[in-house]
């Protein structure tokens, strides 16, 4: 009897520590990445959908060209961002900018700044669709 206790209270441990450790798992994962999803609402388009993620740029990094389901909207938090977006002049953005990304436009993105740049994207896109697509 005492040793089916002591079994009970082991599985109750280890699911109380699952609990609070695998939130803590998944934030470290999206740091790493530098992406943090902050919201994801339905619009009234239908199968369109709003998705707002706060991107961690750190300082000399870049994110190679990739495209969207939809349209991107960039508001610049800290730091300076160069963009190349496709047929364009490249744009470098300090905060307070704003850069507006059209549908399936091929765009790239490098910090040249002295610091860590954080940008916060807004995604009109398609449903169920990659939110991001790496160009080869």
């Amino acid at each position: 009897m005492k040793t089916n206790k002591n079994r009970l209270a082991t599985v109750i441990i280890i699911a109380i520590l699952a609990i609070f450790t695998l939130p803590a798992s998944s934030q470290a994962q999206q740091k790493i990445s530098g992406r943090t999803e902050l919201q994801r609402h339905d619009l009234s388009i239908p199968n369109h959908e709003m998705v707002q993620i706060r991107v961690d740029i750190e300082k000399g990094q870049s994110y190679p060209q990739h495209k969207h389901p939809g349209e991107e909207i960039i508001y610049v938090l800290e730091g300076v961002l160069e963009y190349q977006v496709e047929g364009k002049q490249p744009a470098t953005l300090k905060a307070g900018d704003v850069l507006f990304i059209p549908y399936g436009t091929v765009h790239a993105v490098k910090n040249v700044g002295d610091t860590k740049a954080v940008e916060l994207a807004t995604y009109i896109v398609e449903k169920d669709k990659p939110l991001v697509t790496l160009i080869k």
